[in-house]
């Protein structure tokens, strides 16, 4: 964390502490809402700019190191595109074999009356 953040952290958080007080003892002062709502917004700027860091962080790390893939999803792609010579890359035409000769049709939904008329009340 860098040493402006950490100082942000810290006044703002004591800032909306003090304000948090003064709402808490007369909360039907508007001044003292205005204060504890401007230094909230105060704290999750200085939040947000901690989140930005921890971002750039991690990603700073994560290119480093490469992230595994799954054992669940590396053995079903293994699986369904393998062709006979063991090659990753499956064949154009399982994929066509695999579709549906006419595209599935939609159930019809009403939201209105039931056309037979019969009801029961």
């Amino acid at each position: 964390m860098s040493e402006d953040v950490k100082v942000r952290l810290q006044e703002s958080a004591a800032a909306c502490l003090t304000a948090y007080d003064s709402w808490v003892s007369n909360k039907k002062d508007s001044s003292a809402r205005e204060s504890l709502q401007t230094s909230v917004h105060e704290l999750r700027k200085v939040a947000s700019r901690l989140e930005i860091d921890m971002a750039v962080s991690d990603r700073d790390e994560g290119s480093r190191k490469q992230i595994p893939i799954p054992a669940h999803r590396d053995a079903r792609k293994r699986k369904s595109n393998k062709d006979n010579n063991g090659n990753n890359d499956a064949p154009e035409s399982a994929n066509d074999e695999d579709k549906p000769s006419k595209p599935r049709q939609r159930r019809r939904t009403s939201n209105g009356p039931k056309k037979d008329g019969g009801s029961e009340e």
